[in-house]
C-alpha cells in the first residue's frame, strides 16, 4: 500500500486547483446546509409551540384554526370539563379567535400576519411565554402585544396604534418564547371578535390537562360527548402536522439544488485529480516500476478524492455556522400566515453537507483514479 502520509501531501502539490475545487464543492455545502437550516429553524419554531398537555379543540372536520368555528357553548361546556387543569384558581381553558390581516413589512412588501384573540388563560398555556419589553394587555382597554420576531419585521414598537378590523389597538408589550406564535399579534379575545365582527364565536379552544395521559383522557371524553361536534388534538401533534407541510418544501427544495449543484462539483473534482495525474506521472511511473499495483495506484488517488470532499465538507460547514444568527420569515402552508424564525444549522445539517461534499469528491476522483491505475509503465515515465 501507498504510505496516506504521501497521499495527503500529493493532494497539494498544484495549490491553486485544489484551493479553487474546495471553494466549489464549499459553496456547494454552504447552499445545501442553508437550505436545511431554513428547514431546521421551522421546525425548532413549531417545536416551542406546541404542549403535549395541552390539547386544541376544533370545530369537527377542519384542519387547522383558521377553517374551524367552536361557539360560545360549545366553548363553555369544554371549559367545563373535568380533566381540565387549574392554575392559581383558574381553569386553564382559552377561547381563542384567529384572523389573518395585511401588514406592510419594514422592506415595503406585505406579510399575512395572524391576530389572535385569547382568553387571559391563555399566558398560563404556553409555559415558555415571556413578555421582553412592556406590559401584557388589559381587557376592554384596546391593547395588543406583539411577538417580539413579527415586531422587527413590521417595524411596530410600544405606543404605535395599528387598526385591525374596524377599532385601533395601541401596542403595550412585546413577547417571546411563544415558539410558532411569535410571529403574531395578540389582544383580547371578545375585543377582537367584535373589531373582526366575529364576536358569537371562537376560532378554537385551548384546554391544559396535567400530564399528557391525561390529556389523552381528556381527548377522548371530549369526542365521546355527543353534545359537541368537534375533535381535539394534542398540541404537539397540531403542530407537528403544520410542520411537515412548511419544511417539506425546503428539503425538497435543498435536494433538488444539491443535486444540480453537486454534478457541476463533480467536474471540479475530477479536473483536479486529473490535474494531479497529469503532474505526477513520472512518479506513478515510478512506484509502479518499484512494484505497486495498480490497485494502489488506484486506492491512493480515491483515498486522494475521499480527502479533498471531507476538507471541502468542513470548509462549507465551517462557513454556514453564522446562519444561526439569520432571523428570516416565510409562509405557514397550513395557515397562510407570515411565521418569523430563525435559521438552524442543526448536527444533522452538517452531516448532510459533508456526506454531499464526501460523495461528490468521490464521484469526481473515480475516473481519474481508474485512469492513472491502467496507464502504462513506460508511457508514465515518458512524460518526466
Amino acid at each position: 500500500m501507498i504510505p496516506i502520509k504521501y497521499t495527503y501531501r500529493s493532494l497539494f502539490e498544484r495549490r491553486s486547483v485544489v484551493f479553487m475545487t474546495l471553494g466549489s464543492i464549499g459553496f456547494v455545502v454552504l447552499v445545501y446546509i442553508g437550505v436545511l437550516a431554513l428547514a431546521g429553524g421551522l421546525r425548532a419554531a413549531f417545536a416551542q409551540s406546541g404542549d403535549p398537555s395541552t390539547v386544541i379543540v376544533l370545530r369537527d372536520g377542519t384542519r387547522s384554526e383558521m377553517e374551524s368555528t367552536i361557539n360560545m357553548e360549545d366553548h363553555r361546556l369544554l371549559a367545563a370539563m373535568p380533566g381540565v387543569a387549574e392554575r392559581e384558581g383558574v381553569r386553564l381553558a382559552s377561547g381563542e379567535t384567529v384572523t389573518i390581516q395585511i401588514f406592510e413589512r419594514t422592506d415595503g412588501t406585505e406579510a399575512n400576519v395572524v391576530v389572535r384573540g385569547v382568553e387571559q388563560a391563555a399566558f398560563l398555556l404556553r409555559p415558555g411565554f415571556r413578555m421582553v419589553q412592556g406590559r401584557r394587555f388589559e381587557p376592554g382597554r384596546g391593547e395588543i402585544v406583539v411577538g417580539r420576531a413579527l415586531a422587527s419585521r413590521l417595524g411596530l414598537h410600544v405606543g404605535d396604534e395599528r387598526k385591525l378590523g374596524r377599532t385601533s389597538f395601541r401596542v403595550v408589550g412585546a413577547f417571546a418564547g411563544a415558539g410558532a406564535h411569535d410571529s403574531e399579534i395578540w389582544g383580547d379575545a371578545r375585543e377582537l371578535g367584535d373589531s373582526f365582527r366575529r364576536g358569537g364565536s371562537f376560532s378554537a379552544t385551548r384546554l391544559k390537562a396535567s400530564s399528557r395521559g391525561a390529556a389523552v383522557a381528556l381527548m377522548d371524553e371530549i369526542e365521546g360527548d355527543q353534545r359537541l361536534e368537534v375533535a381535539g388534538f394534542l398540541e404537539t401533534e397540531y403542530f407537528e402536522r403544520q410542520t411537515q407541510a412548511a419544511s417539506s418544501r425546503f428539503i425538497v427544495l435543498g435536494n433538488v439544488l444539491a443535486i444540480l449543484m453537486a454534478f457541476g462539483a463533480c467536474f471540479a473534482a475530477a479536473n483536479t485529480m486529473y490535474a494531479q495525474i497529469s503532474v505526477r506521472a513520472h512518479e506513478i511511473g515510478t512506484l509502479r516500476a518499484l512494484g505497486f499495483q495498480r490497485r494502489s495506484i488506484m486506492g491512493c488517488f480515491f483515498l486522494e478524492a475521499v480527502l479533498l470532499g471531507l476538507l471541502a465538507g468542513g470548509f462549507g460547514a465551517l462557513l454556514s455556522l453564522p446562519l444561526n444568527v439569520i432571523q428570516t420569515g416565510t409562509m405557514n402552508q397550513v395557515t397562510f400566515s407570515e411565521i418569523t424564525f430563525q435559521l438552524r444549522t442543526t448536527p444533522e445539517a452538517i452531516f448532510s453537507g459533508v456526506f454531499l461534499a464526501t460523495a461528490t469528491g468521490i464521484l469526481g476522483g473515480v475516473l481519474p483514479a481508474f485512469s492513472a491505475s491502467r496507464r502504462k509503465i513506460t508511457d508514465l515515465l515518458r512524460e518526466a
